[in-house]
């Protein structure tokens, strides 16, 4: 027993230590279940729509107010005529445009019977099929007041128009996070542990003292799986195009190079795990737990980030994926340019030269 008690003692201090691995055994748990129990939701709260009020009278008004005062929707713009839908949704900033028609209020008092129109981004079926849920609900409630103690009562007829994807189906927003998560799991934990398997098995010191500088000798490791995630890319739009009947609206040489920019970000990440760990375990581990499950959680794929407390929404800004993920819907299913997303193209770029600067530097570091 006393020997027992000798190993256990041993195999703490060995913990308490290694700071590194204690960090990841206390905080790595309290970080995920903090964002798994925020972002597994499927409500859809604070979704930025536009309102398209033709009538302007007391009704349309009143019903706009009663939208935007719920915790599902907030009215970020006024627009003034139809023109203006296409360019907002463009934009991928609102996920829907509430349109009330001419002498809305005169309708219903005349003829008892007005409509409103719900023009919906379906780029993300479950989203839009959620927020017209949500719209529909909020106008049913506005109608059943209204019609309290009335013979003949009012009725408002909802009319729904789903944008980019009108069949509402799932491969829509399933394939541009199926890319982003393949492309992030493929470079940033394959060549996470590229530089740490030549330390493990001691090819590390002839790379040292070699005269191939450090640039070169990260690039040369980057080189096959870029290679490699070409071949995904390319394999992954044709089954979406040909298989899952997916359509490619923008242009595909943009496409392709807005992919090769997240491949390049994604490389850099995983050579800077790879120089900064020890063991191919920790640096797979911190691959796949500290940042494979916050790419899914916080890139918008699988749930809305608006939902998210105001933490992780910034949180989520430092999630590559997450601009990916923006840029592909927006080329490929609503088919737009470049000064549409050049944004988000910037940010990437921004990150893929930070990390790759770091990667480098942490290198140069352990060449000394």
């Amino acid at each position: 027993m006393k020997q027992f008690s000798s190993f256990v003692k041993k195999e703490v201090y060995h913990i308490i230590r290694d700071r590194r691995t204690l960090f990841i055994l206390l905080v790595m748990p309290i970080a995920q279940i903090i964002i798994f129990g925020f972002a597994l939701t499927n409500e859809v709260k604070n979704s930025a729509i536009a309102v398209l009020d033709q009538s302007k009278d007391a009704a349309s008004i009143e019903l706009i107010s009663q939208i935007d005062a719920s915790d599902y929707f907030t009215v970020q713009k006024q627009l003034s005529s139809y023109k203006e839908i296409e360019a907002e949704f463009r934009k991928s900033k609102i996920k829907m445009v509430l349109v009330f028609p001419q002498r809305f209020s005169e309708d219903l008092r005349h003829f008892n019977k007005a409509q409103v129109q719900f023009i919906t981004d379906a780029s993300d079926p479950n989203v839009a099929s959620t927020i017209n849920s949500y719209a529909a609900s909020i106008i049913r409630d506005y109608q059943n007041r209204m019609n309290d103690g009335l013979q003949l009562p009012y009725t408002i007829k909802m009319e729904y128009r789903m944008l980019y994807n009108p069949q509402l189906k799932g491969a829509y927003s399933f394939v541009p996070g199926v890319m982003s998560m393949v492309l992030m799991l493929i470079c940033t934990m394959m060549t996470a542990i590229t530089i740490v398997k030549e330390k493990e098995i001691g090819t590390m010191e002839v790379m040292l003292v070699s005269p191939v500088r450090p640039l070169k000798i990260i690039i040369a490791k980057a080189v096959p799986y870029l290679l490699l995630s070409v071949v995904n890319i390319c394999s992954i739009l044709l089954l979406s195009v040909f298989v899952l009947h997916v359509p490619i609206n923008g242009s595909i040489t943009l496409l392709l190079f807005e992919s090769i920019l997240f491949t390049l970000t994604s490389l850099a990440l995983g050579l800077l795990i790879s120089t900064a760990t020890d063991s191919q375990q920790t640096a797979m581990f911190i691959s796949l737990t500290g940042m494979f499950l916050p790419t899914i959680m916080l890139s918008g794929f699988m749930f809305p980030i608006e939902n998210m407390p105001l933490p992780l929404q910034i949180l989520s800004n430092i999630v590559p994926a997450k601009w990916y993920y923006i840029i592909v819907k927006s080329v490929m299913i609503k088919g737009v340019g470049f000064f549409v997303i050049w944004k988000e193209t910037l940010v990437l770029a921004a990150m893929m030269m930070f990390l790759l600067i770091l990667s480098i530097k942490k290198f140069k570091i352990r060449l000394v």
